[in-house]
């Protein structure tokens, strides 16, 4: 049998959107989060993170202080007993070098389906901008948008 996931944006939906985000200090875990995201591992989600990071492309910040917020964001969760089966991110912007793993394309998404033996139909992507939703939906997976920086209870009962 296949698993089901729930893909996850990270900027606005994890954490409060500030744009940029890259020290720690600015890094707010959302409320509410640690609840929902235990509702959708009891349900038998995997959970996955897609973000975009064109700071990185920019130079507003390095890859290795993305690193330290995803360190700090998988400790958090790892003591609530939520476990992120990956953290995708993409570091280009179009405006710098073309790629193909920029929401609203798929690569991230199709590359999660694949590794982890996924059931797209059976799986979300909740994002607080439409090109999440896009790139969850070129894939086959049902999308799910939301407001930046809301709880995300208030589409629990989206998610089957």
């Amino acid at each position: 049998m296949k698993n089901k996931a729930i893909f996850l944006d990270r900027d606005g939906v994890i954490n409060v959107e500030r744009g940029y985000t890259n020290r720690l200090e600015d890094f707010v875990i959302l409320p509410d989060l640690i609840e929902v995201l235990q509702l959708f591992q009891q349900k038998g989600y995997l959970l996955i993170i897609i973000s975009n990071q064109s700071g990185i492309a920019k130079e507003l910040y390095t890859q290795a202080e993305v690193e330290v917020l995803h360190h700090y964001l998988l400790g958090e969760l790892s003591k609530n007993n939520i476990t992120i089966s990956e953290i995708y991110y993409c570091v280009h912007h179009s405006d710098i070098s073309r790629c193909i793993c920029r929401k609203p394309d798929s690569l991230f998404v199709e590359k999660a389906l694949a590794r982890f033996d996924i059931d797209a139909t059976k799986s979300y992507f909740i994002g607080d901008k439409e090109r999440d939703v896009e790139a969850g939906e070129k894939a086959g997976v049902k999308g799910i948008l939301i407001e930046a920086n809301i709880s995300l209870k208030t589409i629990l009962n989206q998610i089957k």
